[in-house]
């Protein structure tokens, strides 16, 4: 059993790096049926939450869709920024914002176990785009 989750994590992970954009738990079951046959909803949401508690996967709450991390050991901190054109995601590490907002919610008494920024608008191929 453990032998078949492991499988099917990397087969989450493999779908979720082939794409460009993000992929929602349901398109990532439609990817891995077409080829692996009949894997239920509960299999892929359990092989997200080990990818995400593994560090390489993230969640995106606002369009609650998945994305494949694009750096390796910084499980808990993490800046998106998401194209609202094409969908496309980008990650980056800020170290002061990401220590400035574990300040901050330490003052008021609350200890973040994980802290993922969204940030939403347009990347550079879209904004050139849209300005011609």
């Amino acid at each position: 059993m453990r032998k078949q989750g492991a499988k099917i994590q990397s087969d989450v992970l493999m779908a979720l790096r082939r794409q460009a954009k993000p992929l929602s738990a349901y398109e990532i079951l439609a990817r891995l049926n077409r080829r692996d046959g009949k894997l239920a909803p509960p299999t892929v949401y359990r092989a997200l939450a080990s990818l995400i508690e593994q560090g390489r996967v993230h969640r995106i709450e606002s369009i609650n869709a998945y994305v494949a991390c694009q750096s390796v050991g910084h499980a808990q901190a993490s800046v998106l920024s998401i194209c609202d054109e094409c969908g496309g995601v980008g990650e980056h590490l800020d170290g002061d914002i990401l220590r400035n907002l574990t300040a901050l919610a330490e003052r008021s008494g609350f200890l973040p176990s994980h802290l993922v920024i969204e940030v939403h608008g347009r990347c550079t191929d879209c904004g050139t785009a849209a300005a011609q």
